[in-house]
């Protein structure tokens, strides 16, 4: 009986270890991240009440399916002001050289009353400028 345990969990153990090296073969890279300018803006409201969440959604340009959306950057750089800046990824596998614009969403969560003034960097020394009353 104990080698009957001993040998089922060997088999167990082999099983298991055939099966977590799958060879994945769209597996690929990430090279590099950079700066992706933000093409438009979607704010579902602009007054929204103090601890709530809006989701807000922002629309960027790329040029290949190598690249998609990495994450923000989010910088208080006042009382009441946010910048966002949006980053992208590059792969180094092979892909379609088709541009296409994707949406990407960030959760804006206001902890005190006031407007507040969000920019979205568009490119060069441009930004999209949303403001929000929260009450």
């Amino acid at each position: 009986m104990k080698n009957f345990i001993s040998l089922g969990f060997s088999v167990l153990v082999l099983g298991l270890s055939v099966l977590s090296c799958n060879d994945d073969e769209d597996y690929q890279t990430i090279e590099s991240t950079d700066k992706i300018k933000v093409d438009s803006v979607k704010i579902v409201s602009d007054t929204m009440d103090v601890f709530t969440i809006q989701s807000i959604r922002t629309y960027s340009s790329y040029a290949s399916q190598c690249e998609g959306f990495y994450g923000y950057d989010y910088v208080h750089t006042g009382n009441l002001t946010r910048s966002v800046t949006a980053y992208q990824y590059k792969t180094d596998g092979p892909c379609t050289q088709k541009p296409y614009t994707a949406a990407s969403q960030i959760n804006f969560s206001p902890q005190q009353k006031g407007t507040y003034t969000l920019r979205f960097w568009s490119g060069g020394n441009s930004w999209i400028t949303k403001t929000i009353v929260v009450e």
